[in-house]
């Protein structure tokens, strides 16, 4: 184990994982799926989140590889079915330390 203090131990990652999420939440497509998945019950599947939108299936996965790359999206397979479930603890613990940063600390 690393002596740093926490702050300090793995901040490039940390950097690179709010990257990632930012840039994910950046389009306003993904960031409806990420709403559809919660209101709906945090799981659904790739054809179920394609229907709810008027883009193609090549885009629809494309958004959805994004957001799993971020870590706001897992999916496990049944039968021939990609099943997406919402990461929304990650999605939270992620932009709360980005905020963190900025609350106020009598600095």
């Amino acid at each position: 184990m690393s002596d740093l203090p926490p702050a300090k131990r793995d901040a490039k990652a940390e950097l690179e994982s709010q990257q990632q999420v930012f840039h994910a939440l950046s389009h306003p497509a993904r960031r409806q799926i990420l709403q559809v998945l919660r209101f709906r019950g945090g799981s659904m599947t790739a054809g179920q989140i394609a229907a709810r939108f008027s883009c193609s299936w090549p885009t629809t996965t494309r958004h959805l590889n994004i957001l799993r790359k971020a870590g706001l999206v897992a999916f496990e397979l049944e039968g021939r079915e990609r099943h997406y479930k919402l990461e929304l603890d990650y999605l939270a613990n992620t932009v709360d330390s980005w905020l963190n940063c900025f609350r106020d600390s009598k600095a």
